[in-house]
């Protein structure tokens, strides 16, 4: 597609690829994915990845884009499943409504969650804003 400005400049779209990828696993600050079609790997930095590492688990689809080879950026899932690895037990008599205590995924993410959550359960976040949702 092209455009031609009043001063007779021509702009060309930008061809950006998105690619559906797996994450497979996490070395160091190295992060590899998966392309499900080619099974090309790619892998990123922590850098690259930025706060979207707090999200990443195995076997995790995601959106890669690509401008000409280059990362342009990851798109997750609007929320991810991640186990509970840490927090304190509810406190009896606590009944505060929408009391929240912290709690840590297996990613390492800090998520505030309701008293009930135990270590071990499975919780939906939301990756936009890295909140607690639910329960899995």
């Amino acid at each position: 597609i092209e455009k031609r400005f009043n001063s007779g400049v021509k702009l060309e779209k930008a061809m950006v690829e998105k690619v559906g990828m797996q994450f497979l696993y996490a070395n160091g600050d190295s992060y590899n994915f998966m392309n499900m079609e080619t099974y090309e790997q790619v892998d990123l930095t922590k850098e690259q990845l930025g706060d979207n590492v707090n999200y990443l688990k195995e076997g995790l689809d995601v959106l890669i884009s690509f401008y000409e080879g280059e990362l342009l950026g990851i798109i997750l899932p609007a929320q991810v499943d991640l186990k509970v690895v840490k927090t304190e037990p509810a406190v009896k008599g606590n009944t505060t409504n929408n009391a929240l205590k912290d709690a840590e995924v297996e990613t390492g993410l800090n998520v505030r969650v309701p008293l009930f959550i135990e270590e071990g359960e499975t919780i939906i976040v939301s990756t936009s804003d890295g909140k607690y949702v639910s329960r899995a």
